[in-house]
């Protein structure tokens, strides 16, 4: 198909669907008027105060029993709800599977956390790599003595030396 045939198709279409949107709209407004003409009859003032006073008098009543409607309606739309739930819920206890919902995986630092949870109390910065325990590497015994290298081999060399090593470590 062309481009040009593609485009005066979707001006066709365009043309067809803003049409039909226009109908509703008349439709619509054309029901509402009937609705309102046949619900809601021309209001004609009377002349008079008993008049007038009569006339509240209806329309406290008419709006009483449209309150009463109204009442009636939610009521029943709140118990139709409940049903609806109570029913999803013996349904999942039936199938015996709970959908577990999939998580996402969150990085998320430690002060980042406490933030999120305790909201604006948060304000210590949690270091965690600055409260662990520093140990501290013992020097050996040889490198605690200083000295010359060259003597330590000399004094081990030779029998001097073995008798001293032994000597040592008895």
């Amino acid at each position: 198909m062309t481009l040009s045939r593609r485009n005066y198709l979707k001006s066709l279409l365009l043309q067809i669907g803003q049409t039909m949107l226009d109908e509703a709209a008349e439709q619509a407004q054309e029901e509402k008027t009937r609705y309102m003409e046949e619900n809601c009859p021309a209001l004609a003032l009377p002349d008079c105060m008993h008049e007038l006073q009569e006339l509240c008098r209806q329309l406290h009543k008419q709006i009483d029993l449209v309150d009463d409607e109204r009442y009636d309606m939610e009521m029943k739309v709140k118990k139709s709800d409940q049903e609806i739930n109570d029913l999803k819920l013996k349904v999942q206890d039936l199938n015996g599977k709970f959908k577990k919902p999939t998580l996402k995986k969150v990085r998320m630092s430690a002060d980042a956390m406490l933030a999120a949870l305790l909201g604006s109390k948060h304000k210590v910065s949690m270091d965690l790599r600055g409260n662990l325990k520093q140990v501290k590497k013992e020097m050996k015994d040889e490198e605690k003595q200083t000295g010359d290298w060259r003597k330590k081999i000399e004094d081990k060399a030779g029998m001097d030396g073995r008798k001293k090593m032994f000597e040592t470590e008895a």
